[in-house]
């Protein structure tokens, strides 16, 4: 592989890794149970709900509390059941890439 290829290969692979990780740590949360990256199912995609939400500056600190406490009304009449077990650095993690796009 010549030196620029190596480079160029290098830095997609440190830039896809990361999107890889925050999508494994939101299965793993079982945040895809309702929610898929571009589509909406029982509740909105993660992309839907960074659009909603890009110009909110409390935007973070409002979805935290509406994945720990659980939420209804905001997408419609199902509600989304807490999930008081995940990890605050892992939920800043999903939260963060969630608001980010989700790519």
């Amino acid at each position: 592989m010549k030196p620029i290829a190596a480079v160029v290969f290098a830095a997609t692979l440190m830039t896809a890794l990361p999107a890889q990780a925050n999508l494994g740590l939101a299965k793993k949360s079982n945040c895809l149970a309702c929610h898929q990256v571009d589509k909406k199912m029982v509740g909105p995609s993660f992309q839907d709900i960074a659009k909603k939400y890009a110009s909110d500056k409390n935007a973070a600190k409002t979805l935290s509390g509406k994945v720990k406490s659980g939420g209804k009304g905001v997408w419609g009449p199902v509600a989304m059941p807490p999930s008081a077990s995940i990890k605050d650095s892992d939920l800043d993690t999903l939260v963060k890439w969630i608001l980010a796009g989700a790519k």
